[in-house]
């Protein structure tokens, strides 16, 4: 603190405790008396913290006692030191914002972020500590990111199960949708979306944390399998996973295969297909009368048409034992002669 308060600098010194931040701002001043120290505290009112950033921007506070509030701060060019105190017990995206407080002008900045001497830190605590002192160059933001994500488990998003949004349209649709929106906010030209189809079947269809052990791997290859359209991109991915990470488990050729057979469908105006009882429901947006005739004639006896109220569908009876994808594979080949 006293090297940046020689060179007319400012601090930040992070202490995330409001009930003794005082004491903490007090002990501050008794090291440095010549130094104006100030607090600032979510518990403060919006006039007291408008008072503290504008003392901190005309240079009236040299040293800043706070919490994490200045995560959504104003920028102050002058403040070129920031100190955590107890930085194990902060997150490593939040440890990776806050460190961007300072180094907002010209001048070189430094963070310094501590922990109690001789506290056993925890295994996840370290990593936290060793990422964000690895990940210091510019545009870093994202593999932060992918680190904490790392640390702190994805959930059920990249499992088997999945929850909320990405629950109801899947994991490749979710992230179209993701993107869509985001061009439509920069008023970017949205061109029309692709057709597509939903396959909602209780199938094991996933990439297992233990065949791709890395989030950011196991990403770009959701992102590989959401892009398959032919049997040639499907083998294509296969050789890639093969090459780089061994034969793939059975759940992660099911992932492939459904990539597959939804494209497929959506080529045949089928927008969703499930599972009702023993039958397999094919959703549609418009009969082809013709194909659907020859279909009919090959399945005979287990193929029903419904075109009542409401969008048509077909439903195929499956027979005992009989493969679900196997099956669709089938129906779809049909259609296509």
């Amino acid at each position: 603190m006293e090297q940046e308060l020689r060179r007319g600098g400012q601090v930040y010194y992070l202490y995330n405790r409001v009930e003794d931040i005082e004491k903490k701002a007090a002990e501050i001043k008794s090291m440095l008396p010549d130094a104006n120290v100030g607090i600032g505290h979510g518990k403060m009112s919006e006039d007291e913290l408008s008072e503290v950033w504008r003392r901190l921007l005309e240079g009236e506070i040299d040293i800043l006692v706070c919490t994490t509030i200045i995560e959504t701060g104003v920028d102050v060019p002058n403040a070129n030191t920031l100190i955590i105190e107890n930085a194990d017990r902060m997150g490593l995206a939040q440890l990776h914002q806050i460190r961007g407080r300072v180094g907002r002008s010209s001048r070189r900045a430094s963070a310094y972020f501590t922990f109690t001497r001789g506290k056993q830190l925890s295994e996840i605590a370290t990593r936290r500590l060793d990422s964000i002192r690895e990940f210091t160059e510019f545009g870093s933001g994202f593999h932060i990111a992918m680190r904490d994500l790392e640390l702190r488990g994805a959930g059920n998003v990249l499992g088997s199960s999945q929850h909320g949004h990405m629950e109801s349209v899947g994991y490749e649709m979710y992230v179209k949708l993701l993107e869509q929106a985001i061009s439509e906010e920069k008023g970017e030209a949205v061109s029309e979306p692709e057709k597509d189809c939903v396959i909602d079947l209780p199938i094991d269809a996933h990439i297992p944390n233990e065949y791709i052990e890395s989030v950011p791997q196991r990403l770009q290859i959701y992102r590989r399998i959401a892009d398959i359209k032919t049997n040639e991109d499907a083998s294509d991915v296969i050789d890639e996973l093969c090459d780089r990470f061994g034969d793939p488990p059975e759940s992660v050729e099911g992932l492939i295969k459904i990539a597959l057979l939804r494209g497929k469908a959506a080529r045949h105006d089928i927008y969703e297909i499930t599972l009702q009882g023993d039958k397999l429901i094919f959703r549609i947006n418009q009969l082809n009368m013709e194909k659907v005739a020859k279909t009919s004639a090959h399945f005979r006896g287990r193929f029903v048409v419904s075109a009542g109220a409401g969008k048509p569908h077909l439903a195929v009876k499956m027979l005992k034992g009989e493969n679900r994808l196997n099956l669709i594979e089938r129906v779809l080949d049909f259609m296509d002669e």
